[in-house]
Order: structure tokens, then sequence, then C-alpha cells
């Protein structure tokens, strides 16, 4: 398959865990993955084991709370490829404190990565995501960022209360449906998925899924058929309510 018709999938947080099996799933599937990496080392790294693997698998640095990084990743990305099929926003960060132990700092440092971050990369990334043809955007969200969810007593949610988390993956999910509208009229797919609780280090390795099990969900909703949904937010089960 000749470079211009490979799928280019672009994995943010793509060296490790989710991320890292995500690349593995899609790369196995013919895709050329790009494993975004804040630490290059480690990126490569990741990148050669995929390699390994007969993965067409390379880091490129990147950073979602620097703008620099952003932007040389995509002029990197247009340089070498031209387009981008996919975007899987999975960069994050748990923050989990009680409302009464949690800091505007925490808070923020939440948003930054959670929210602003995937905003970031998706506004720099929209050039190369209109090329491609069936372009798909994944922002990886979680049952925790549901209002619905949070405000019924008899939900398995309820008691979760880490607001830092919660609310930056709420937010996430206006981001998945705002970013659904502004390509109403391409054949773009965009969708918010909650991947389950895996073992991974995010969750200091504790889970019931392994990293395996969560990113199918990833992978299928990152290679919809033009008939799939747009602008949802989904697990394993079918829909979340927001």
């Amino acid at each position: 398959m000749s470079v211009q018709m490979k799928k280019v999938a672009l994995i943010s947080g793509g060296n490790r865990g989710l991320g890292f099996e995500t690349a593995r799933q899609l790369g196995s599937l013919g895709y050329t993955v790009l494993l975004g990496a804040r630490n290059k080392e480690k990126g490569e790294e990741a990148a050669a084991k995929l390699q390994d693997q007969e993965i067409d698998a390379h880091c490129i640095e990147l950073d979602v709370t620097e703008q620099a990084t952003i932007d040389a990743a995509a002029r990197k990305i247009t340089t070498e490829y031209g387009k981008l099929d996919v975007l899987i926003n999975n960069a994050g960060i748990g923050v989990i404190h009680k409302f009464t132990d949690l800091s505007v700092a925490d808070l923020k440092r939440s948003f930054d990565t959670n929210f602003f971050g995937a905003f970031a990369v998706s506004q720099a990334m929209l050039p190369l995501i209109e090329n491609s043809d069936a372009p798909r955007i994944v922002n990886i969200s979680s049952s925790i960022g549901s209002i619905t969810l949070h405000s019924d007593p008899a939900s398995g949610v309820y008691p979760f209360k880490a607001l830092a988390y919660s609310c930056s993956k709420t937010a996430l999910n206006q981001l998945t449906t705002h970013l659904a509208f502004t390509l109403k009229h391409t054949p773009a797919k965009v969708n918010s998925v909650c991947p389950g609780f895996v073992a991974t280090d995010f969750n200091n390795g504790y889970g019931d899924l392994t990293p395996e099990q969560g990113s199918r969900i990833i992978v299928h909703y990152a290679t919809l058929a033009q008939e799939g949904p747009t602008g949802g937010y989904f697990n394993e089960q079918g829909v979340i309510p927001w």
C-alpha cells in the first residue's frame, strides 16, 4: 500500500497505556500511526516496539498543553502526509479530589490537558482532517463526565464525585458536539468514547479491563463506516446519557 493510500492516525498520549494499545490495534489494521508523546525519547521507544511488530509507527513530539509543539506537529504531518484520517484525543490526567480538597490550580491543570489540550490539537489538525476522504475523531471521555448519571442516585456513577476529572470530561463532550456540528457537511465522524475502567498507569494499575479490551471501542469508533453515528457519547453498552 502506497504512502498516499494508507490511512494516517494521530494519537495523543500514544506512547503508553490505552494510547499505545490503540496505536497497536490500528497499526495492525494497516494504518500509519503517529504516537504523540511529550517525551520524545519515550515516544521513539514506543514506536520502535511497534515497528518490531511490523507496524508503520512513528513518534511525533506533542505536548497538548504547549501550543508550540501542537503547531510543530501539525506542520510535520502536513509536510510528510498531507492529511489526517484519524485523530484520537487520548492524552489526559486524572485529578481525583473531593470538592472540599480540590484546589483551583488542580482544577485548571485538569482542564488544561483534558479539555483545552484536546481543543487546541483538534483546531490545529482541522485542515489536515478536512483533507481526508473519511475522517474520524475520537475523544476519550468517561462515563463520569455524564451529568445525567451524576444526578441519578441509582446510577453506578453517582458516588464517584471527582470534580476536576468529571467536569473536564463533561466539557470534552461539549467539544465533541460542537466539532461534529462544525464538520456536519463533511464525511467526518466525531464521537466521545468511554473505554471503561482500564488497568493502566493512569489508574495506578487498577481496572476491570485490560488495555487491549479498553482499546477495542476506541478502534471501533476510529474506523466507523460512513453510516455510523456522529456527535455521540458511547461505551461498550451503547449510548451514554449526557
